[in-house]
């Protein structure tokens, strides 16, 4: 691959992943994903994170390229998951009098992982790294996703290396900046990223997002997904808002489970009937056949949520029950929320709803509208109810 540089001495030494099906063995990768790692050459030499272990053999002949007979003197650690942190114990092999930059909470997992516990350079919170040209400092970012996560500012280029902060899922197919990218293919995956791993963590991303707000940022390079110069702006703003847990835009996601099409017939009845109340962003997902990462994606993305069970066993649906779990995980709030289903003969699947919704803190509208079996017309009538009540609260927003 080419050398690709953000400035005249920071070079850009990702790699592309399309063959992992799962990240983090969890959330659907059809668009694959990218590692991203920056090498800084001035009077002193940093490697800004590492890359996955099974893709770092191209990565440490590019390493080696660049810095020919140089030494490589640090090793800045922002974030110590292994799809960053893989290549570490090749690059001490390598460069075994080199410095492991980190903070307190680092080094306990650089050694768990990979039992290395010499060469460590301790930073805290503004601390600053002369390089020569190029000054590193450092800001805390815990829990943003991980409790050691910092991020990196280099004041000369005005560089943000945000480790994952401001990163997507999908490779970097030519292009690595982001005005070389189509940014409505990586709009959804940016969101799917921030929802599936981000999203629990809100109040740490507000907390991590006040520390750079005055930082004049020219560049925000992520260890995933695009390289930010020109749409800086524009990314700050979508992570302000999602970890506020607001809506980028008015719009009903429907979920169902349903065993036999009855349940699915009360959520297109509900679909319908939104859209008769001028809703033209609805989304419907059978829980069964959609993977969570999708679903939870497009609840970011919309106001209005509606969730639907059958009952099975006494709850709900496994898939709409696994879905739950998720969301609970994530703190979800926020949303013009609303529940149908059917009960057969013992129920479950509303009440399960019901109790996660009151966990979540999100109000239900509309009455209970839960068919015994089949739906029938009066079922329909509530269904009518709900999505009336939805539609108003997301038209008329107090």
């Amino acid at each position: 691959m080419k050398h690709v540089k953000l400035s005249d001495d920071i070079y850009y030494l990702g790699v592309n992943d399309r063959r992992t099906h799962l990240f983090e063995n969890a959330w659907p990768l059809p668009n694959g994903v990218a590692y991203n790692s920056y090498l800084i050459v001035d009077e002193k030499t940093a490697l800004v994170d590492t890359v996955e272990y099974g893709h770092m053999e191209d990565f440490l002949q590019r390493l080696e390229d660049i810095l020919g007979e140089r030494q490589l003197d640090y090793l800045v650690i922002n974030h110590m998951e292994p799809d960053h942190s893989g290549a570490i114990r090749q690059i001490t092999n390598l460069y075994p009098d080199i410095q492991i930059v980190g903070n307190k909470k680092t080094f306990p997992i650089l050694e768990g992982f990979y039992g290395i516990s010499q060469n460590l350079y301790e930073v805290s919170e503004g601390d600053m790294l002369d390089l020569g040209k190029h000054k590193l400092n450092f800001y805390m970012a815990p829990m943003v996703h991980w409790p050691e996560t910092m991020v990196t500012y280099e004041s000369t280029t005005k560089t943000l290396f945000s480790a994952d902060a401001f990163g997507s899922f999908g490779t970097l197919d030519g292009g690595i900046f982001d005005d070389e990218l189509n940014l409505n293919f990586f709009e959804d995956e940016l969101r799917r990223y921030y929802s599936n791993i981000v999203g629990k963590y809100g109040n740490q991303t507000q907390k991590a997002l006040a520390k750079i707000a005055d930082l004049d940022i020219k560049l925000i390079a992520a260890t995933h997904g695009p390289i930010w110069r020109c749409h800086i702006d524009w990314i700050i703003e979508k992570y302000q808002k999602w970890s506020l847990y607001e809506a980028e835009e008015d719009g009903v996601v429907i979920v169902f489970g349903s065993m036999y099409g009855n349940t699915e017939k009360m959520a297109d009845h509900i679909a319908r009937t939104l859209s008769e109340q001028g809703i033209k962003d609805i989304r419907i997902y059978d829980a069964s056949k959609t993977h969570a990462s999708y679903i939870i994606s497009d609840i970011w993305k919309y106001n209005g949520l509606i969730i639907g069970s059958a009952a099975y066993n006494g709850g709900a649906f496994p898939a709409v029950t696994s879905l739950l779990d998720k969301l609970k995980n994530m703190y979800v709030k926020n949303r013009h929320f609303g529940i149908f289903g059917s009960s057969s003969w013992g129920g479950g699947g509303h009440r399960t709803i019901q109790k996660w919704a009151e966990e979540a803190k999100l109000e239900p509208l509309g009455p209970k509208a839960e068919a015994r079996c089949a739906p029938n017309d009066d079922d329909f009538a509530l269904c009518d109810e709900v999505a009336i009540e939805v539609a108003n609260a997301i038209k008329n927003p107090k």
